[in-house]
């Protein structure tokens, strides 16, 4: 089992990811959101494969197809958070903190 506990920013909005794997070739992923648009979006992302979401080879990652139809904001960090969830619960990744820092400079 991964987590990944994602502050989006100006919105407000977090979001807890986890994710499970069955030790194969499939990852179940389970959200608590307070985004509307995330909601929508974890009502059809519950599993993948977690070597698909690893690349832009083929269909590419299903997190970010799924994403480009139900979220708003291209900038928003949730697509991201959920894919370094899906690595880790896969074994494909190290746990370790991604951050983001915008600034006016």
């Amino acid at each position: 089992m991964a987590s990944a506990v994602i502050d989006s920013g100006i919105c407000g909005f977090c979001t807890t990811v986890r994710t499970t794997s069955d030790g194969a070739r499939t990852v179940r992923v389970e959200f608590e959101t307070d985004c509307p648009h995330v909601a929508k979006l974890a009502e059809v992302l519950r599993e993948v494969d977690p070597y698909r979401e690893i690349t832009y080879r083929g269909d590419g990652p299903l997190t970010l197809k799924l994403a480009a139809e139900h979220l708003v904001h291209t900038s928003c960090p949730v697509p991201s958070g959920i894919i370094k969830a899906i690595e880790v619960a896969a074994g494909l990744a190290l746990p370790k903190d991604a951050t983001i820092k915008p600034s006016r400079d």
